[in-house]
């Protein structure tokens, strides 16, 4: 493997994030990748603004819209105004997409498990001290050079 781009589509593809038979094997619920990481920014940001998730992810809002009202009616995600900017809408996960959300979490630890499980504990703090790395140089690139924000690959 020669090139960085090489080793970067080779782990995308085959880390598979929340393939297709993700959701039998995960939750039971019919979650998509895009909303178990609506999910997960809405856990992480504790009662963020919808526009600011929708930044952070990279997606456009009506987009971000329709997402998240497919996961309102799932019962996952429920949606305020801010009490100071009525033009802001707050979400939070409901009980059952900290739920979900839940079993997400522990398929995602399983299988990070077994990944790293033929990994030294160097080699393992090593992986996630470089993806550290990796992550914030996105993160300056896409400052630096994108109209959005840690984005650096063209995506649709």
């Amino acid at each position: 493997m020669d090139s960085t781009r090489e080793q970067l589509q080779i782990f995308v593809r085959r880390f598979g994030l929340l393939n297709a038979s993700c959701c039998d094997e995960c939750c039971g619920e019919q979650v998509s990748m895009a909303q178990s990481h609506i999910l997960f920014e809405i856990r992480r940001a504790d009662s963020p603004a919808m526009q600011a998730v929708a930044e952070e992810l990279g997606m456009e809002i009506t987009t971000f819209s329709r997402q998240i009202k497919t996961l309102e009616t799932k019962k996952l995600v429920s949606r305020r105004v801010s009490p100071d900017d009525r033009r802001v809408t707050l979400l939070s996960l409901s009980d059952e997409g900290l739920r979900v959300l839940t079993q997400i979490d522990r398929y995602m630890t399983k299988r990070l498990d077994h990944i790293f499980g033929g990994m030294s504990v160097f080699e393992r703090e090593t992986v996630v001290r470089s993806l550290g790395l990796l992550n914030e140089a996105v993160r300056r690139a896409g400052e630096a050079g994108s109209r959005q924000e840690g984005v650096v690959a063209c995506r649709k």
